[in-house]
């Protein structure tokens, strides 16, 4: 009898990795978006790529506050953000098989996330996506926060459908 060695076979045993994720609200309330270097549309037109709110692990003896914090100013440059609130619940995706065991390392099955709400009360000069040796966008835009599951996000389509419920409290004007 043979084993099925298929990706969506191998990620059951796969864990998923702990990470933030920011939803960053303007002073009118919009969302911030950025579009991801490492996929197809990068360097395109406005509309082109897929865009995400910015992300990312939480290091050995973290507490996830610090990490988003820490996240935003490594992906974005922000570092003028006032915290509005949190999912209490983690929330969880599975990368597509064609991924699995390529993306994160391929050590994982997905992500297991921490989300925030932030408020940038900065000048948008203080936006900058080349902070890092790492460029993970290489676009931003404010968009309206209820519209986030309509847009390129990929696969993480579900995870931003549960984001405009938990979140929608702080889509408004600051």
């Amino acid at each position: 009898m043979g084993h099925d060695l298929s990706p969506a076979s191998q990620s059951a045993d796969l864990p998923y990795r702990r990470n933030v994720g920011g939803v960053v609200f303007n002073a009118v309330g919009q969302a911030f978006i950025a579009r991801r270097t490492d996929m197809p549309g990068a360097g395109g037109g406005p509309d082109d790529g897929v865009w995400q709110c910015p992300q990312g692990g939480i290091d050995d003896h973290e507490d996830p506050e610090t990490a988003i914090l820490r996240e935003m100013h490594e992906e974005t440059g922000m570092s003028s953000l006032q915290m509005l609130g949190v999912c209490e619940d983690w929330l969880s995706y599975d990368l597509p098989p064609e991924l699995i065991g390529k993306a994160l390392g391929g050590r994982y099955r997905g992500q297991s996330q921490k989300w925030f709400a932030l408020r940038f009360t900065g000048p948008e000069s203080e936006i900058r996506l080349d902070l890092d040796e790492h460029i993970e966008f290489d676009a931003w835009k404010w968009v309206e926060f209820s519209s986030l599951p309509l847009l390129n996000v990929g696969f993480k389509k579900p995870v931003y459908e549960r984001l405009v419920l938990e979140f929608a409290r702080f889509a408004t004007p600051a």
